[in-house]
């Protein structure tokens, strides 16, 4: 295979893999975006009824975990589509992948064994996507006119 060849090939692996990339990230921030929403504006009775979780932990602590929820969600998008500090969108799914963790192991402390594999997905869905924004296909700062 030529060079030319061989570096068209790469170049639309890294596109599809970048859509890829935009993809999960807008689906992560809309499902995180929703969830921060609900956890930070709902009455935590009306949480307790939807979730069951909510009603055993303080109130202040499920509205930390939806103010949490909604930077992710921000910090997803945000930086990478401004491409304004673009290196905050994967640090960012960190984050999301972390709060996923810590879901997981609340789960499994309280015996909701039915929660994991939603977990576990969006999980493994953030560590794809900081992965992917570190490693494959970073995105560009904007850059500046001097």
């Amino acid at each position: 295979m030529t060079t030319s060849a061989s570096l068209a090939e790469s170049t639309r692996a890294h596109r599809g893999l970048n859509v890829t990339l935009w993809i999960v990230q807008v689906l992560l921030a809309a499902a995180f975006g929703m969830a921060g929403v609900m956890k930070t504006t709902m009455p935590i009775a009306d949480l307790a009824q939807q979730m069951v979780w909510p009603g055993a932990l303080p109130a202040a602590l499920v509205r930390f975990i939806g103010l949490a929820e909604l930077a992710g969600a921000l910090g997803l998008i945000l930086p990478a589509a401004a491409r304004i500090r673009p290196a905050l969108s994967p640090l960012a799914a960190m984050g999301i992948a972390f709060i996923m963790l810590l879901a997981a192991a609340f789960h499994v402390s309280r015996g909701e064994l039915s929660a994991l594999p939603v977990n576990l997905a969006f999980g493994g869905l953030a560590v794809f996507v900081a992965w992917g924004r570190f490693r494959k296909v970073p995105i560009s700062p904007r850059a500046t006119g001097a």
